[in-house]
This record gives structure tokens, C-alpha cells and sequence, in this order.
């Protein structure tokens, strides 16, 4: 009974290989399971024994790509007191995160609107929504600023961000630094201090 389960185990992750690197090479929108079984070497019927429909594959594939894709952790973060001095830290793994996975991350974020009538890709986003909140911890704000603090910070934390910064031919350290200045530079009364500077004007 014990190698059966073995065999049905490696089975599974072989299946969910395959489509985690079929959304790391066209995304999830244009996997299918045919795809996905013959990328794996198997019959369609064995996808379907395992996964009976493309939302428990969705869900198998984010569990196994955020455990093998080195997805930052929040508890590393809760330990650096300072707001802006743990955004600093934050978004230097999580850019070098971004980094490593960028096409994944990339067909990723390009799909997620097509999929949503599937779903599978909650525990993604629930991790990413715990990391902004211990980023969000800490600031001295009032309501107006607080407001216009969060939507920076969701901003700095985007992949869009990155890519964009980066693609502009920032380096992953500039870009933070760029991000950092911005989040920290909101001051009470909803105005900021002169942003001119952080974009070089």
C-alpha cells in the first residue's frame, strides 16, 4: 500500500511539473490538459484521475511553483521594526524574487484575468496580500496619508512595477531605492515631499 501511494505521489508531481512549465513557457490561459499530458507523457484520462478539473491543477501548480520558485516570506520581515528600513529590505527579495521568475511571473499576471472563472491561484494571492500588509505596519499616519500610503505601497510591491523600472534599465537595487523614497516620502496632510527628486526632474 505504501508504494502504491509512492507511485501515485510521483504521478502527481509529474503532472504538475509539466504544467507549471507550461505556464512558465505559453501561461496558464493556454494550458490545456491535452498539453499538459502529453508534456507529462501520459493520457489525458491519468490528468483526470488526478485532477478532475483545471482548478484542482491550477491549485496543485501554485502550491508546488511557490514552493520551488523561492517566493519571499513575511516572517523575516515582521523582525525589522522600522517601516521604512523593512520596505527596503521587503522589496529587495522581492524584486530579486521577481528576478528569477520573470517569464513565469510574467504569463502569470498576463493570464489571471482570463482565469478567474477557474481560480486556483488563491494561495498566491493571499501570501502576496500578507506581504503587503506587514509592509503597511508601522507608519505613523493619518487617514488621508495612510490612504495614499497603502496605494504606494501596493504599487512598489506590483511585478508591473518592476518590470517597468527594469525594463527602463534600472537595476533591481536602483529600483528599490526608487520605491522606498517614494512609499516613505507621503507625509501627513496627503502631499509628499519633492518626488521630482526621486525621478531625477
Amino acid at each position: 500500500m505504501g508504494r502504491r501511494n509512492e507511485q501515485l505521489e510521483a504521478m502527481r508531481r509529474r503532472i504538475t511539473e509539466a504544467a507549471l512549465e507550461l505556464h512558465g513557457t505559453i501561461g496558464p490561459a493556454h494550458t490545456s490538459i491535452s498539453a499538459v499530458a502529453e508534456k507529462a507523457g501520459v493520457q489525458r484520462h491519468t490528468v483526470y484521475h488526478h485532477f478532475p478539473d483545471m482548478t484542482s491543477l491550477m491549485r496543485a501548480c501554485t502550491a508546488h511553483g511557490m514552493r520551488i520558485t523561492g517566493i519571499p516570506d513575511a516572517a523575516s520581515w515582521h523582525a525589522v521594526e522600522d517601516p521604512t528600513t523593512r520596505l527596503r529590505h521587503a522589496l529587495g527579495e522581492l524584486y530579486a524574487y521577481y528576478g528569477a521568475n520573470a517569464q513565469m511571473l510574467g504569463n502569470v499576471v498576463r493570464d489571471l484575468p482570463l482565469m478567474a472563472h477557474i481560480g486556483g491561484a488563491e494561495a498566491f494571492i493571499e501570501h502576496m496580500t500578507e506581504l503587503f500588509h506587514t509592509l503597511a505596519q508601522g507608519w505613523a499616519d493619518v487617514p488621508a496619508t495612510q490612504r495614499l500610503r497603502m496605494a504606494a505601497i501596493g504599487h512598489a510591491m506590483a511585478f508591473e512595477t518592476w518590470r517597468s523600472l527594469t525594463g527602463q534599465g534600472l537595476s533591481g537595487a536602483e529600483a528599490n531605492e526608487i520605491m522606498v523614497r517614494l512609499v516613505s516620502t507621503v507625509e501627513v496632510g496627503g502631499e509628499s515631499s519633492d518626488l521630482g527628486s526621486i525621478v531625477g526632474t
